[in-house]
């Protein structure tokens, strides 16, 4: 078995005696201090995420478009310079292969780069392989040699503002822009992108591996009251607060996008012609068979995940992800039930055999002030 790969920040963090796991393949940062800690300050102030194991594709060429549009389930041939979509690579029979981030990158290196989640990389470059045939496309794995930090929080585009030259606090959300980032003995280029998975205002920088310790080091360097790392705990916390699904947990091969209520990120036109199309058009025909749902408990009981989801003693569904919301201060799941049972308003959560009342909540369970 091989060892965990490392990313540029590793010895930050074990600086910080951050504690480390194996995720993926990568050697990350769980926590710092506490989860709940860190996941108050990006509700609250602004945290740096170390998300260099998120997998980055390069695509270049003329044909690169036309093939990115025939493996997504959103269209790539319209997609501006400067802009993002969020799309799903999906199998023949429209199973989720992977959620993931299209870029359009304009500017003097124009191309397309490709977000994937980290624990789906390989799937994904292999099934990329298997797909090209005969185009020439220009496929850079750019992950080992690049870093990529997530500013999350209320704060964190005034943190990163002073640093980056370009303006980003007009950047519209998802939208990308090449930058230079200004650290303590040089100036790093790089790419500068608004999205984010927290539920939090924000943006990514993605730089050489080379510099990725002084940008985070500048970054952190900003306000030490207000900025503080925050480790893949918090990130999981945040996301389910706000609503996103995880690939292995809400998403995955037997799960179409249509199940997992994605249905805004599948385009199905006559003018389009993409891997899993004809499987979904026959699932948007026939309905889902089960659909995703929030749920919200009170007490201190954690409905986790697998754990049986009922309706008046009967089985309905099952828990996909779930935690005890820091910012709601209540246990929080995210399911899925049967299609039959998603209108109820009141649920049963089989936790370790004794049933537990379940609130439906609507997604997202956490929304960030206007």
């Amino acid at each position: 078995m091989s060892e965990p790969a490392r990313t540029a920040l590793y010895s930050w963090h074990t600086d910080q005696q951050a504690r480390m796991v194996d995720f993926a393949g990568w050697l990350m940062p769980i926590q710092y201090t506490s989860i709940v800690d860190e996941h108050v300050a990006t509700r609250e102030r602004v945290t740096l995420f170390d998300v260099s194991h998120m997998g980055r594709l390069r695509f270049d060429g003329a044909a690169a478009a036309r093939f990115l549009d025939r493996i997504l389930t959103r269209p790539v041939l319209s997609l501006k310079e400067g802009q993002i979509r969020y799309s799903l690579v999906c199998n023949e029979s429209g199973g989720v292969l992977d959620d993931v981030l299209i870029y359009r990158v304009g500017g003097d290196d124009p191309h397309y780069m490709l977000v994937v989640n980290a624990s789906n990389r390989l799937k994904i470059l292999d099934w990329i392989q298997t797909h090209r045939g005969d185009d020439q496309i220009g496929l850079s794995d750019l992950t080992p040699d690049t870093v990529m930090i997530a500013v999350q929080g209320p704060l964190a585009i005034a943190a990163a503002a002073d640093l980056l030259s370009h303006d980003v606090a007009s950047m519209k959300y998802y939208t990308i822009a090449g930058t230079t980032v200004k650290s303590a003995d040089r100036k790093c280029h790089g790419l500068v992108s608004r999205t984010g998975y927290t539920g939090e205002d924000g943006c990514e920088l993605v730089v050489a591996a080379a510099d990725g310790r002084a940008v985070w080091e500048a970054l952190m360097a900003q306000g030490a009251e207000q900025i503080s790392a925050a480790g893949l705990g918090a990130r999981d916390t945040l996301r389910l607060e706000a609503g996103m699904p995880l690939y292995g947990h809400e998403l995955d091969e037997r799960t179409t996008p249509l199940e997992a209520g994605l249905d805004f990120a599948v385009r199905l036109t006559d003018d389009r012609d993409f891997i899993g199309q004809p499987a979904l058009e026959t699932a948007r025909e026939n309905g889902p068979t089960r659909a995703r749902i929030g749920l919200a408990m009170e007490g201190k009981r954690v409905p986790r995940e697998g754990f049986p989801v009922c309706r008046q003693g009967e089985q309905v569904g099952v828990v996909t992800s779930g935690t005890f919301s820091p910012t709601l201060q209540q246990p929080i799941a995210m399911a899925y039930v049967e299609t039959g049972a998603a209108q109820h308003a009141s649920y049963d959560v089989d936790i370790r055999g004794k049933l537990a009342p379940a609130d439906a909540a609507a997604l997202p369970f956490y929304k960030r002030p206007k």
